[in-house]
């Protein structure tokens, strides 16, 4: 990216936040921080009002606004990917809230650019894998993220299972989760007295239950994700894959904890970290005498344990 392209970089950036790190302009851009005070620097002698604050960050001066954005191809093509994905990933609200938006971003494409896109939307496709849950049918995505920003106590009714009587709660949220193919709400419950994962696809209903929650009272959304990490009691594996076999575990590897892998001559070394070993061990099976568990020692034991198992099975 040449330097004048950078400078219009940074300027939507400064307009896309209230408060903006030196430090965040340098990763975004891959450049020291001396180079992102030259840039400001530059930008201010050319007239754009940036105010500063010692330690903080930089802003725009409240009523500057930038001309409308304009959208390369590729920035174009970039959503509607995103687009696809929100389609099959989240729920109505939020699906329609992207869609709105979409379109606002086509309204200012050039003419070429149009054609572009709408032939790109006709050559992505997301397809849900097998046995994957479809989306869940509620609207519950986008009302939960106004809750989030604006600290509103959500009143609720949930089922903990699918079999499992409903009961209702007042819940303090404080952040979004996605893993396991669903979407999970990370909440304080006055119910419990106690932060909680709520599946969002088990939420009966939801409203406001007309009060606030204080932001200084709230638990922090990443302390709680640390949190469970440590609960998780992880632990590492470390496989061996014949590379006859190592191309066909694809996505199936995020599943079980997959964290690095190492090319060797004929075989790729793969590491893990998981808290289920015996849910891995029954995934390994597939690849027979293609693989060799190097650690830990209890999961070849498993190994074994499983292979005699079929062996007196099928005899």
């Amino acid at each position: 990216m040449n330097r004048i392209d950078r400078l219009q970089a940074i300027l939507i950036q400064l307009q896309s936040k209230q408060i903006v790190k030196a430090q965040e302009i340098a990763d975004r851009f891959e450049i020291s921080l001396r180079t992102v005070y030259r840039d400001i620097r530059a930008l201010d002698k050319a007239g754009v009002p940036i105010g500063s604050e010692a330690g903080i960050g930089y802003f725009l001066m409240e009523g500057y606004h930038l001309p409308p954005v304009m959208f390369t191809n590729p920035e174009a093509n970039a959503l509607v990917l995103g687009a696809k994905l929100v389609e099959k990933m989240t729920d109505a609200s939020i699906n329609a809230a992207f869609q709105s938006a979409l379109y606002k971003v086509k309204s200012v494409l050039k003419s070429h650019s149009k054609e572009s896109v709408a032939d790109m939307e006709q050559r992505i496709e997301v397809r849900r894998n097998l046995g994957t849950p479809p989306p869940f049918e509620n609207h519950f995505l986008l009302d939960i993220q106004q809750a989030i920003v604006q600290q509103n106590v959500l009143e609720i009714e949930y089922s903990a299972s699918r079999t499992a009587q409903p009961t209702r709660r007042n819940i303090e949220p404080i952040g979004l989760l996605h893993y396991g193919s669903g979407w999970h709400l990370i909440a304080f419950c006055q119910l419990r007295n106690d932060y909680r994962d709520f599946r969002v696809d088990r939420i009966g209903t939801l409203g406001k239950a007309g009060k606030t929650f204080r932001a200084q009272s709230a638990h922090s959304f990443q302390a709680y994700l640390a949190q469970i990490v440590q609960t998780l009691n992880l632990e590492e594996a470390v496989i061996l894959f014949d590379k006859s076999v190592a191309c066909f575990v694809g996505e199936q590897k995020y599943a079980y904890g997959f964290i690095a892998e190492e090319s060797l001559e004929n075989q790729v070394r793969m590491r893990f970290l998981t808290a289920y070993p015996e849910a891995l061990a029954h995934w390994l099976l597939m690849y027979t005498n293609a693989i060799t568990i190097e650690k830990p020692a209890h999961l070849r034991e498993k190994m074994r344990q499983l292979t005699a198992e079929l062996q007196r099975h099928y005899l």
